[in-house]
């Protein structure tokens, strides 16, 4: 499995590629940054990041792209940037019919460190380790794009197993024709008479249901 990671950002977009299975040792192939500069036009700065995603994709070819789920934070003006090239990040993946991935900041510490809380030199750190790299990447968003590809290599078989379950249960629901019965050894046909609780021999009207014992009567003896 080879998955790019986003890190989504106006000024830095961190990129990552990460290949892999889980369970076994991951390999880095490639990590960096897009740059855009700050006094450029949003729609100018956007664009650079469309050509830089493209680029890393032309030249890895993943098979999955992992995007940081964005949240509010208490700046608007970052978090809105941080949406905007999150959404060309999806845009650039759908477009090329590549399967896209959403992760929570927690969700990646708590992969990659254990702990949803991690600082993000714990989080560069276990990168560093994970992978075998000599040093932790700079800047911390080349170190958290990494992050974010390793834990959706961890994520990716469990999410599967649970998306296929839920397709199956799915078809299961659907596979039922309407107004039929669950049990077939309940069912009727339309207008046949439930059977009676009696035996269902015949019984002749009027007759004993135990033999009477038929006696002379002798008048007294002479």
């Amino acid at each position: 499995m080879r998955v790019l990671g986003i890190d989504p950002g106006l000024t830095r977009c961190g990129v990552g590629v990460v290949e892999g299975v889980a369970g076994r040792p991951l390999t880095m192939l490639g990590v960096g940054v897009v740059r855009t500069p700050a006094d450029a036009e949003l729609g100018d700065r956007l664009v650079a990041v469309e050509q830089g995603i493209e680029a890393w994709l032309d030249e890895y070819a993943p098979g999955y792209v992992a995007v940081e789920r964005v949240f509010a934070q208490h700046n608007v003006r970052t978090v809105m940037g941080t949406a905007q090239a999150s959404a060309v990040a999806m845009l650039c993946a759908a477009r090329r019919g590549i399967p896209v991935a959403l992760h929570t900041p927690s969700e990646v510490k708590a992969a990659v460190t254990g702990s949803g809380r991690a600082e993000k030199a714990q989080v560069g750190a276990m990168v560093t380790r994970l992978l075998r790299l000599d040093a932790p990447p700079r800047p911390a968003d080349a170190a958290d794009a990494l992050a974010l590809a390793i834990c959706h290599i961890w994520r990716a078989p469990a999410q599967n197993r649970l998306q296929q379950a839920v397709a199956a249960h799915r078809t299961q629901g659907t596979a039922r024709v309407p107004g039929t019965s669950r049990n077939p050894t309940t069912s009727r046909t339309a207008g046949t008479p439930a059977p009676s609780s009696t035996s269902a021999t015949p019984r002749t009207s009027g007759a004993a249901d135990t033999p009477r014992i038929s006696r002379t009567l002798k008048g007294p003896a002479a």
